[in-house]
Formats: C-alpha cells, sequence, structure tokens
C-alpha cells in the first residue's frame, strides 16, 4: 500500500519511504512522522509481515516503482528486513540501479563510503545478536530435556484415553464420532492410529 502521491517523470530526485510493522495491532504513526518529516512521498507500507521475509506486497510494489536516482529511506533498519543475506541482497541492487537509501535511527547513507561500513557492520552484528538468541534457545531446549522436561505443547490425550480411542477405533468405530468424544480432530486421531504405540 502506498501513502501519498508520486511526483512527476520529470522529476530530477524522489524521495520513497517504507514503513513495516509485524502484527495488525502495532501502529506505526512514529515511522510515518519520521519519514514525512524526511521528505518521503509517496510512503509504501506493509501490515502484520515479518520481517523474516523479502516478499511483501508493500515492497515489492515499491522496488518496482523506484527509478534510477531515486530515495528510498526507512525509519529503522530491521523495518527493512531482519535477514543479513536479505539486506546485503536488496541494497546491492539498489546500489546497482544508482536508487540510495537511508535509515534514519541508524543514521546509515549508502550513498557515502562511511554509511556503507556502518551497515555491514550493522547488520553482522545483528545477525550475530539473533544467532546467540537462537544458540541459547536451544540450549535451554537441550537442558529441559536432559532434566525430563517436555517441550512443544501437552498431549491431547492422557495415556488412558489414547487406550480407550485406540480401542474404538480397532472395534470399527468412525474416526469423526470418536474424535468428536475426546474433543480431538480427526487428523490427531489419525496420528494415534498410525502410531506404533500408545
Amino acid at each position: 500500500m502506498a501513502i501519498g502521491k508520486t511526483q512527476g517523470a520529470g522529476a530530477a530526485r524522489r524521495v520513497f519511504g517504507y514503513a513495516r510493522v509485524s502484527t495488525d495491532e502495532q501502529h506505526m504513526g512514529l515511522q510515518m512522522r519520521a519519514l514525512r518529516n524526511a521528505g518521503c512521498d509517496p510512503i509504501f507500507v506493509d501490515r502484520g509481515v515479518s520481517g523474516a521475509t523479502m516478499r511483501r506486497e508493500g515492497l515489492d510494489r515499491l522496488l518496482r516503482s523506484l527509478r534510477a536516482g531515486d530515495r528510498l529511506v526507512v525509519w529503522r533498519l530491521d523495518r527493512l528486513g531482519h535477514s543479513l543475506s536479505g539486506l546485503i541482497q536488496l541494497l546491492d541492487s539498489l546500489g546497482e540501479r544508482h536508487i540510495g537509501f537511508c535509515s534514519l535511527c541508524e543514521q546509515i547513507d549508502i550513498g557515502t563510503p562511511g554509511g556503507k561500513l556502518v551497515f555491514h557492520m550493522m547488520a553482522a552484528l545483528a545477525e550475530f545478536e539473533r544467532a546467540l538468541i537462537s544458540e541459547r534457545t536451544r540450549a535451554g531446549m537441550a537442558a529441559a530435556r536432559a532434566r525430563g522436561q517436555r517441550i512443544g505443547r501437552p498431549p491431547s490425550l492422557t495415556p488412558q484415553q489414547r487406550l480407550a480411542a485406540r480401542a474404538l477405533l480397532d472395534q470399527g468405530q468412525p474416526a469423526a464420532r470418536v474424535a468428536d468424544q475426546f474433543g480431538v480432530s480427526v487428523a490427531t486421531l489419525r496420528r494415534l492410529a498410525a502410531s506404533p504405540s500408545v
């Protein structure tokens, strides 16, 4: 979605904004004000879309609208994306198309050598931080398993219920009826039936 109007084709330089929030409940007022103050018009937005993927409706339309000499501005780098490889690929593509880029909060302007260096360093540090978080999460889960704690959702049926449901299925009862009786989905019962043991 684009907010604002695109200047005419004869304009020497257009400044485009991009804003994103991960959930529909989040507000983007702060981003929008900062982008408008930076002279962005139009501003393309994505609502309820994760930054983990670089394929987004608003971002895709924005990238198709950009021309050589234009400038793309975001409020903060993570609004554009979370993936280091995706960000680098996107900014390299903008550079090849002679399109400028600026991130307001980090004061990164890839039109300058210093801006490029800062971007690569910050993106690398951000990815390193995410890798550490992921590693700590995996270590925590492994430690919990070692203590005998169950990871994930609790089972839909107790062991006694599983035995009773399996017996009904073995007697030829319709899966839908058995599922309704135990308050679970038919898919859950099918997994139970396929299980070698209860």
